[in-house]
């Protein structure tokens, strides 16, 4: 529902909010960041700032709020808060609002608790339980299927309900942290060989963090689901795909992905996309009707995401010539055949109980045509034509030393944008490798030369 915190004439005290490309006074992220104590510690982003919501508190800029819900955002994740109510989610952005906004007198006593940004370290946004990563971006599963099943792309049940596996949470980092080169055993001509990924990648997803979690043995309805969504931010699933291909059958994805997931700092909350909903993708003539279960009108009207999304690519070279990343893809929440809602549904269906603060990965986020493809395997067709980068290096699949950046905003006449940061992460050499320093070593190559 819309409300004043979505005014675009509304200003903030805080002058870098003005005009922020992510983070104006209508975003209000949370996020957790690193105390002079090493303890984590709860803050909301405005323009260039973090608000410390704890020193909020203390300096009684928040009494509006229940005692109870003061008290999760003085923990040192966001899970507790995310298992508040939707209403008092929403009670905490409107006085969060408050505290920020121009004119309401809190500014000579919020000034004092306002952080640099780029003086905090931040952490995961929540203790993550559990991971299901989600296979709903349809143009996506459409063009590997087609590398690999020309005839039958989509497999039978795609279009049935929403696809999905488990994950592992362990091995998600937060935005900045570095991912290693990953060992695993993969199928060459002369038979299986362990060795270092010939062919590292990227996917391009959405994270979808959960609010108040149900029961085991219970489900969450459709009509219910959205307010099970605290919110939004931006994941990279990383891929081996050599490991991937040859472990997959029958059981799903396993080395292949385990080793590492990236995940930007700041949640997005749902009440901050409010003005960004967009209806559901729209389905083909021969497509099959929506099951029951997983259909509701206002979901289908307003269920989606107008989220556009960004991948960009640094290389050590790029960077040795002070060049800037190169931007690889231009994506949108739009080619999501499933909602969120309707992950959160197809989720509980069976009885699993979701709880606050576990991930759920949308997907790879793909368009149809080839200008927004969501990884490596698609922008090269499985490996076989390279993308060229402004150095004239050549790359089928990441070097040592690549960095991906993902980057989101959405954007609607008559609201201010709202971003979503970065999601970034630079290809280290496998612990197996000689030496670590991957600014001193070459691309990694197997038998071929990619730099």
């Amino acid at each position: 529902m819309l409300d004043h915190t979505h005014d675009i004439q509304t200003l903030s005290w805080v002058k870098s909010a003005q005009g922020h490309e992510a983070f104006p006074l209508q975003n209000l992220p949370m996020g957790v960041f690193i105390g002079a104590n090493g303890v984590g510690r709860i803050g909301v982003a405005i323009g260039d700032e973090i608000l410390d919501l704890p020193a909020c508190i203390e300096a009684g800029l928040l009494s509006s709020l229940q005692s109870g819900t003061r008290e999760t955002l003085g923990a040192s994740t966001l899970n507790t808060w995310m298992a508040l109510s939707q209403a008092d989610r929403v009670a905490t952005r409107q006085a969060v609002f408050d505290v920020l906004a121009d004119g309401n007198g809190a500014a000579a006593r919020a000034a004092h608790i306002l952080r640099p940004a780029e003086q905090c370290e931040m952490m995961l946004p929540s203790a993550i339980g559990d991971y299901t990563d989600f296979y709903a971006g349809v143009h996506h599963a459409t063009k590997v299927g087609r590398l690999f099943r020309p005839d039958c792309p989509l497999m039978p049940n795609y279009k049935h309900m929403p696809i999905a596996y488990q994950g592992r949470a362990s091995s998600i980092r937060v935005s900045g942290s570095p991912v290693r080169r990953p060992l695993g055993q993969v199928k060459l001509a002369g038979g299986p060989q362990l060795q270092l990924t010939d062919r590292l990648d990227f996917e391009l997803e959405l994270a979808i963090w959960a609010g108040a979690g149900n029961a085991l043995g219970e489900s969450i309805p459709i009509a219910r689901a959205p307010a099970h969504i605290a919110g939004y931010g931006l994941f990279n699933d990383w891929s081996a795909r050599d490991i991937q291909a040859w472990e997959y059958q029958p059981l799903g994805p396993f080395q292949g992905k385990n080793f590492a997931s990236t995940i930007s700092p700041w949640i997005v909350t749902s009440e901050a996309l409010t003005p960004f909903r967009i209806p559901a993708m729209s389905r083909g003539t021969d497509d099959p009707q929506i099951e029951s279960y997983l259909l509701d009108d206002d979901d289908q009207r307003l269920g989606g995401l107008g989220i556009e999304l960004e991948v960009f690519l640094s290389s050590v070279a790029m960077r040795r010539s002070d060049l800037p990343e190169l931007r690889i893809s231009r994506s949108h929440a739009q080619h999501l055949y499933w909602t969120p809602a309707q992950m959160v549904v197809q989720h509980t269906l069976n009885g699993c109980d979701l709880r606050s603060g576990d991930l759920l990965g949308s997907g790879t986020i793909s368009t149809p045509n080839d200008e927004g493809n969501g990884s490596l395997l698609e922008m090269t067709a499985g490996g076989t034509q390279a993308v060229v980068l402004p150095t004239g290096e050549k790359r089928m699949f990441l070097c040592d030393g690549d960095e991906i950046i993902f980057r989101a905003r959405a954007h609607r006449e008559g609201f201010n944008p709202v971003g979503f940061g970065e999601c970034r992460a630079r290809v280290l050499p496998s612990q197996w490798a000689n030496g670590a320093d991957f600014e001193a070593e070459q691309p990694f190559t197997q038998e071929r030369d990619l730099s």
